[in-house]
């Protein structure tokens, strides 16, 4: 399983706006290359006018879901992560997943920097074996990327919706933001902190951008894309950090998987002796003032975006700030850290295996009275 969609909390310790005083204008969002919306933008309030804007992400979702396809299939990826530092495991990877309809999944991924894992997820059990701990960020985002860059069809439901049109590297596109934010965005000029904003070819269907947050995108290249039983997987893909490019995905091969050998999808001796290995859950957005209201009138506050990775035991690894220029940046980091991730399972989550997942918490550095 990887990160589809965004689940939204606030953290506990930090006033927010809801709590009294009037919240000052939200700051504007960092400039990026690959920032689409920049021209008018529409909201979509109405089942009619949702109805396309929903068909056309299910277009681009679909096309990235290979494991619901009737033949089995092998793919080979490498990518190289380039963060400075900020993340583990810096330099580069390969990774390899082998599915059959009837026996399961079983992927691999080796890093130069000594990093490994093999996970066989196979008839509801999922196991692993390889490096000790959680699966590294980057490694987690790379099979985001290919296996679940959009939402679900019911995390939809729930959203707020706007588009804006935009032209990315000469091929139009329909750009669609997401939030929980309800009809409070709907006047709002550009692209909010908290929306999620996807990028989308209207003609192919093909998903080009892909942004959980102002800072950081996904550009997805076609050329020369490999093709399998009617799913167009990109050839490449850049991830970027405030402007620079943190990891380099290629797509090297995707073909069809015949006379699987069923030993692939059997876990070792060692793999049960672990017990059930660390999925790969949902992201979480957290939304926070760091001043305390009453604000001074017309502050403007400095909103920068820590991301970092939450461990199936609720720590906060590999932290990084998303606009590292900014004076508030480290403060930023600082404070989310100091956040508690752990939360009680829900409802029905008992006996589920435990879960890392992405962070993105939005912290608004704003002077009060």
């Amino acid at each position: 399983m990887v990160s589809r969609g965004v689940s939204w909390f606030v953290a506990a310790g930090l006033s927010l706006p809801i709590l009294g005083g009037r919240p000052p204008k939200p700051a504007p969002i960092p400039r990026d290359p690959l920032e689409m919306v920049s021209g008018q933008i529409q909201s979509a309030r109405t089942p009619a006018s949702r109805a396309p804007i929903l068909e056309l992400l299910g277009r681009a979702r679909d096309n990235y879901s290979l494991r619901t396809a009737d033949q089995g299939y092998d793919l080979k990826i490498s990518f190289t992560v380039d963060s400075g530092g900020e993340t583990q495991y810096d330099g580069a990877w390969q990774m390899e997943d082998r599915f059959d309809r009837q026996q399961g999944l079983r992927w691999t991924a080796t890093a130069d920097g000594g990093y490994t894992i093999t996970e066989i997820s196979s008839h509801g059990d999922l196991y692993a074996e390889g490096t000790p701990g959680g699966i590294p960020l980057r490694l987690h985002e790379a099979r985001a990327a290919l296996f679940g860059p959009l939402p679900s069809a019911a995390e939809l439901m729930r959203d707020s919706i706007r588009t804006s049109e935009a032209t990315f590297l000469g091929t139009p596109v329909t750009c669609v933001l997401l939030s929980r934010s309800g009809d409070a965005a709907a006047a709002l000029p550009g692209r909010r902190w908290e929306e999620t904003e996807e990028c989308i070819d209207p003609q192919s269907g093909l998903l080009m951008v892909h942004s959980q947050v102002p800072g950081r995108y996904y550009a997805y290249d076609y050329s020369n894309a490999p093709q399998f039983a009617g799913h167009v997987f990109p050839r490449k893909v850049i991830v970027t950090e405030a402007g620079k490019p943190v990891s380099q995905i290629s797509v090297d091969s995707l073909n069809e998987l015949r006379d699987a050998d069923p030993n692939w999808f059997a876990p070792t001796p060692a793999m049960q002796e672990r017990g059930r290995a660390i999925a790969m859950g949902e992201a979480q957005k957290i939304s926070a003032f760091a001043g305390r209201p009453p604000f001074n009138s017309g502050a403007k506050p400095h909103s920068v975006c820590v991301f970092g990775l939450v461990t199936a035991s609720g720590e906060l690894v590999e932290a990084h700030s998303l606009q590292p220029s900014d004076p508030y940046s480290q403060a930023a980091v600082d404070a989310a850290k100091h956040i508690n991730f752990s939360r009680p399972p829900k409802p029905g989550q008992i006996g589920e295996p435990p879960r890392q997942h992405f962070v993105f918490v939005i912290e608004r550095f704003v002077s009060s009275r």
